[in-house]
């Protein structure tokens, strides 16, 4: 009797199991990624020396980005600036100024579906998007001049773009090793590998980028786990950083004087 009782509660299990493992997959990208769209015609209200560029990418997609300007007539050089999984540009636009204070120019791109951004949402189309900006800013500015940044999911972007193009530094916050591992801390019963649209391995990228890297982490950021971050020092070369900020969570690094001072120093040279 007791042996039926089990077998039951196990076919039950199994089933929830095997339910719960498809709707997974099949809404994966709704839990991965959280984009608000913005009218074409719309307006952000950003500062008047914001200027907004549309690349027509295929007849589908239109690749919006907004290239915040600094004061002076000459900037310094651009950070090109892959954001994260959420909202929009409008969301991150606030982070420009630590940039522009120090005389680059900061160029955001929103991804299909973000924004006013149009287009296919896919793992390699992705890092095709990435490049474009990177042509578009290699227009006016030299390797030398390009900081290449990308924070939490734009570090995915970020890293593989460096690990193809030149730059003057790498900078990734809040970067997960890959994807797969970062899903897989939350869904330890699946075969996430297997099931994941994307890979977003950026263990792999980091070790084939020659500029210098620098990457920011906190040990209390309860989205990507510090563990999971720091897995990636195992691909990092001679001279480059990673700045473990002690306290601190996924979205206030800026706030900590040692992410401030390093990020000026870097700038500065």
């Amino acid at each position: 009797m007791k042996w039926k009782i089990f077998t039951r509660w196990l076919k039950i299990a199994v089933l929830l199991y095997c339910i719960a493992g498809i709707v997974l997959y099949y809404v994966q990208d709704d839990i991965l990624f959280h984009p608000e769209q913005f009218a074409r015609n719309g307006n952000y209200g950003f500062p008047d020396s914001s200027v907004e560029v549309n690349i027509p990418y295929d007849r589908t997609t239109n690749l919006n980005i907004v290239e915040f300007k600094t004061r002076d007539t000459v900037a310094k050089g651009v950070v090109l600036y892959f954001h994260g999984n959420r909202k929009n540009v409008s969301w991150y636009a606030r982070f420009a100024a630590g940039f522009t204070d120090s005389h680059f120019e900061v160029w955001m791109l929103d991804y299909p579906g973000f924004g006013k951004s149009t287009g296919k949402f896919a793992e390699l189309k992705l890092y095709d998007y990435a490049l474009q900006v990177y042509r578009l800013a290699r227009k006016r500015f030299k390797p030398s001049e390009i900081i290449i940044f990308g924070k939490s999911f734009g570090s995915c972007l970020a890293a593989q773009l460096a690990s193809v193009r030149d730059c003057r530094y790498l900078v990734l916050e809040t970067p997960c090793y890959s994807l797969a591992s970062l899903v897989t801390h939350y869904f330890p019963i699946y075969p996430v590998s297997r099931m994941l649209h994307y890979r977003f391995p950026n263990y792999e990228y980091l070790l084939k980028v020659t500029a210098p890297v620098v990457i920011f982490h906190g040990t209390d950021d309860g989205i990507v786990p510090y563990s999971n971050a720091a897995r990636l020092k195992a691909s990092l070369k001679a001279g480059d950083e990673f700045i473990t900020i002690p306290g601190g969570s996924h979205n206030d690094l800026a706030g900590f004087p040692i992410y401030r001072h390093t990020l000026d120093s870097l700038l500065d040279n």
